[in-house]
């Protein structure tokens, strides 16, 4: 259809069939769902009728080929224009197949194989009935006791705002003419990712010079990328609930940003209005959020309720109801589902590409990139020759693939144990689990002490439990439970080599682990292949190769921690700096035990010849930056070399890094490569205080290096033409 022909339907919608576009349900509330009768209790509290539900415009979480063609016919059928419904799901990191969890993609730094992900999870997605993912989800976050970091990328705004477009290139592609994509869904609009105390859905409290330059960017590409919708925030912003947001959804994202896509609410958000005291009742709730431009109310009924007495009472235009579902229209004629309905759900394809061989080696490649080595005292690659004990309550556990991995299943994932085993003698690996995740017996711990004293090394699976992170999943304690640290503890008293490998959703404080083990991975949720990956990487057939997206704390006192902060008038490092009466703890580092971007290889690294093309640059000229990498280590081997400028002196404080490119080598032992970086005038810009945003004339500091800490700088200045 064209744009004419859409409104042409338009206008043969009645007020109530118009309202039902706006308006989306769970599964249950439709006919041809397979658990359909157990929506009767729902519909009654929420005020919903049966011809509610048949003019309702979207289903939330339905997937499945048979079932999205059979809720799909029968919609069409008992609706009077036949208009067909969109169905939206999490499809966050994977489908069936799961890859790791977004932070941990975000240790990656492997834009094209986070885009592989993306296409792939699309792919299982669509041919399972789905047209619309939530996600990506890119909030900047700096807080690790929020448990929704997972579901991001990270601290810093150059790599997320990265990722974000490769999310959306992956997931949806050219919806028009590309076979096997869906529609993505930005969220959460906006700065959810900073809500006070790490507590999830909790107050944002921001000036709009920092919204703008450390939080909206992401949103921003991934806009620009195409992104075809956007879902708002829970929390509010300045005062205000993002759901009602008229400034941050009409006048920025609309007017400024001129986005016309579909802005859609989290779960129960409208009504949401009314406990956080902006709204009275839930007809001032759908008024607002109308008002802010939230075209799709998702799992409430404000709008079902009470539109058409709003419209009645002129306290709500039509146009603006007309706006809102012209929108959705056009993403329904995107996808094609006026000339096919069912689009590319199709039984037969599920059962050639859920979990296809080429999904489940991309999942377990992305898994070994995501792991990050912390430490590596010689304990690692462990020797196919040498007895090992696996313990621990993650050693056979199958609870990795973390959350919003719902298409996911147990049966289908490969555990530590099972990947160790590939590469192990039945007889030379032993298994114990020694605790639970937060409770254990005496039996079991004597059990795991037992087993591992026959062993020759010992690697122990530790971890969070997948609900203790993700949504409401914030933590005030961010160590692992005691339990699991006794018996490190106690596994390091046998006085073999320790390599702990930990699977979890947040940056952890890991003093402990550290200091007992001789090596220590990070390999967070790594997904359906998470085993094998890992276990490639414990043998050394991988080369580790992941870097920190998020810093991991000293201590939990610290938080939020971020590499690129500011200076204070009194910096602890300063070079007349006081004992005391400067910017730090007492009892602590200010620094975190490990920053972002770090990550250990089986390799060394060698930076050496750091030289600029030029020391001063005009607004229209470019200055190459050059290093020279070499492996000396005996490995093959991929380093991530990093980037970071440093603008000295600013109209407002400047932080003391910013990573502004990266790039990924690939070297072969005792090889040597030269990098190349290019910065231009508009890597320098920032927002000023009246929000314009410029670079200023003046001098700029440049570091290379393996991590935000250890890097060599040089000096340029920009000057005006």
């Amino acid at each position: 259809m064209n744009d004419s022909q859409l409104t042409s339907l338009l206008n043969k919608m009645t007020l109530h069939e118009k309202v039902g576009q706006l308006v989306q349900l769970a599964t249950p509330f439709f006919k041809g769902a397979s658990d359909q009768g157990q929506i009767t209790g729902p519909m009654q509290d929420m005020g919903i009728g049966h011809d509610d539900i048949e003019n309702t415009g979207s289903v939330l979480g339905a997937s499945g080929a048979k079932e999205t063609i059979n809720i799909q016919k029968k919609h069409m059928e008992d609706h009077r224009l036949g208009l067909p419904l969109l169905f939206m799901s999490d499809i966050v990191h994977g489908f069936r197949t799961i890859f790791p969890v977004p932070l941990a993609i975000g240790c990656s730094w492997d834009l094209e194989l986070a885009e592989k992900s993306a296409s792939l999870a699309a792919k299982e997605a669509a041919v399972s009935g789905v047209h619309v993912t939530f996600a990506p989800m890119v909030d900047l976050s700096r807080e690790p006791r929020w448990g929704r970091v997972m579901e991001a990328t990270g601290e810093d705004t150059c790599l997320n705002s990265a990722f974000a477009r490769s999310f959306v290139r992956g997931f949806q592609g050219d919806l028009q003419q590309d076979a096997y994509k869906v529609a993505s869904c930005v969220k959460h609009f906006a700065a959810y990712g900073a809500p006070e105390g790490g507590r999830d859905y909790n107050t944002v409290d921001m000036s709009e010079w920092m919204l703008r330059e450390s939080y909206l960017p992401a949103y921003k590409a991934a806009l620009d990328e195409g992104c075809e919708m956007v879902m708002t925030a829970f929390n509010i912003l300045n005062g205000i609930p993002s759901t009602g947001n008229k400034k941050l959804m009409r006048d920025l994202l609309r007017d400024e940003w001129n986005f016309d896509g579909v802005l859609i609410s989290d779960w129960g958000a409208v009504k949401e209005l009314i406990p956080h005291g902006v709204a009275e009742n839930e007809k001032e709730s759908a008024q607002k959020a109308l008002e802010a431009g939230v075209d799709i109310e998702m799992m409430t009924s404000c709008y079902f309720k009470h539109v058409g007495s709003l419209v009645e009472e002129a306290r709500l235009e039509e146009s603006m109801i007309d706006e809102a579902v012209l929108r959705i229209l056009r993403l329904k004629n995107k996808l094609g589902l006026f000339e096919n309905p069912f689009r590319e759900a199709n039984e037969a394809d599920e059962e050639t590409f859920i979990l296809a061989p080429e999904h489940r080696k991309a999942a377990r490649e992305l898994a070994a990139k995501s792991v990050v080595m912390l430490k590596n005292e010689e304990a690692l690659p462990l020797q196919k020759n040498k007895k090992a004990a696996l313990i621990g309550p993650f050693a056979a556990n199958t609870d990795i693939l973390g959350p919003w991995s719902w298409g996911g299943s147990a049966e289908d994932t490969v555990t530590l144990y099972t990947g160790m085993k590939q590469h192990l003698n039945a007889d030379d690996l032993l298994v114990a689990k020694g605790s639970g995740i937060e409770t254990g017996t005496e039996q079991q711990l004597r059990e795991a002490l037992q087993t591992a004293s026959e062993a020759e090394v010992i690697v122990v699976g530790l971890g969070e439990h997948s609900d203790m992170s993700g949504e409401a999943g914030s933590r005030a304690d961010i160590r692992l439970p005691e339990i699991q640290l006794e018996l490190l503890k106690q596994l390091k008293s046998l006085g073999k080599p320790v390599i702990a490998v930990l699977f979890n959703g947040r940056p952890l404080d890991v003093r402990d682990i550290v200091h007992h083990a001789d090596a220590v991975l990070e390999a967070w949720y790594p997904g359906t292949e998470g085993g094998n990956a890992i276990a490639d990487i414990l043998f050394g057939d991988v080369n580790p190769s992941g870097k920190l997206s998020m810093s991991f704390p000293f201590s939990v006192g610290q938080v939020p921690i971020y590499y690129n902060q500011f200076n204070t008038g009194r910096p602890k490092d300063a070079p007349d700096a006081q004992i005391r009466f400067v910017s730090q703890y007492l009892d602590i580092p200010n620094e975190a035990l490990f920053p972002f971007g770090y990550g250990l290889s089986y390799n060394t690294y060698h930076y050496s010849n750091i030289s600029l093309s030029t020391e001063q640059i005009t607004p229209a000229e470019k200055l190459t930056v050059h290093v020279d990498v070499k492996n000396t280590g005996s490995m093959a081997g991929e380093e991530i070399v990093q980037l970071y400028i440093r603008d000295l002196v600013g109209e407002v404080v400047r932080p003391l890094k910013e990573l502004k490119d990266f790039t990924k080598i690939t070297l072969q032992p005792g090889e040597a490569k030269t990098v190349e970086f290019t910065i231009t005038e508009s890597q320098l810009r920032y927002y000023h205080p009246d929000l314009d945003y410029k670079s200023d004339p003046g001098e700029f500091e440049v570091f290379v290096g393996p991590n935000s800490r250890d890097v060599q700088a040089r000096k340029f200045k920009l000057v005006n033409a």
